[in-house]
């Protein structure tokens, strides 16, 4: 039995809250539990240095936990003077799971920048993070298009992620902070739509993961994202 009462399948109860901030260009506040991230997209009509005059635009994301995000309060990275490595390996990989998805050309030379804030911490902030900026970018878009800034979305296809891991002997999806504490192994499966793999993080946490394991946790994953991808359609009004 997982602490949460959960069947090994069954993701937590994930919500898209679109519109939450009144001035960013698409926002939408994020759920999956007790895991709760904000998602901003700005637009910007400018590109890194590396990118003017090559007609492509730019995607990439911040990443942040709030002080009480967590059980104790954690001092803000600003204050420290630098960030952690975990944040920049965070916020560098929503960065690559979105651009894996938007055709930088037909965005044309502007930046999107995605700010993803943990407001509430119970694992899985990473993946909720992905899943909630995709549907920020994609109202961004729709924004540009909308106003004739493009002539048409950018965005190639959804993305999402979701952990796994095993518990005990068992796989289970969408791990929880007690689940993932005490996991043997833990993995971040980030999905296309079209079932292409954007990027898999998996770890051992006590002895070598055997591939038929691997194997059970990624067919976990598929169907998880395949939930996902249903509550983002839903949540953009596109069925």
């Amino acid at each position: 039995m997982r602490p949460s009462g959960r069947a090994a399948d069954q993701l937590r109860p994930v919500s898209f809250v679109t519109g939450f901030t009144k001035h960013a260009e698409g926002s939408c506040l994020v759920r999956f539990g007790d895991t709760h991230v904000l998602c901003n997209a700005t637009v910007e009509e400018r590109v890194p240095p590396f990118l003017r005059n090559t007609g492509k635009g730019w995607v990439t994301a911040e990443y942040g936990m709030l002080p009480r995000a967590t059980h104790g309060r954690s001092p803000r990275e600003a204050a420290r003077g630098k960030q952690s490595g975990r944040t920049q390996e965070i916020q560098r990989l929503i960065g690559r799971s979105l651009r894996a998805v938007t055709d930088l050309e037909r965005l044309g030379e502007r930046q999107i920048v995605l700010d993803c804030d943990v407001l509430q911490a119970d694992g899985g902030t990473r993946t909720a993070a992905i899943t909630g900026a995709w549907v920020a970018l994609a109202l961004a878009t729709d924004a540009l298009v909308a106003r004739g800034l493009l002539p048409k979305s950018p965005l190639v296809e959804p993305v999402a992620a979701v952990s796994c891991g095993v518990c005990g002997e068992a796989a289970v999806l969408d791990l929880d902070y007690a689940e993932d504490s005490t996991a043997k192994a833990d993995a971040n499966f980030v999905l296309a739509a079209s079932g292409g793999i954007v990027e898999v993080q998996a770890t051992a946490e006590d002895r070598p993961i055997p591939r038929a394991t691997l194997r059970a946790l990624e067919d976990l994953a598929v169907a998880g994202v395949g939930e996902l991808f249903r509550l983002q359609r839903e949540a953009l009004g596109r069925g």
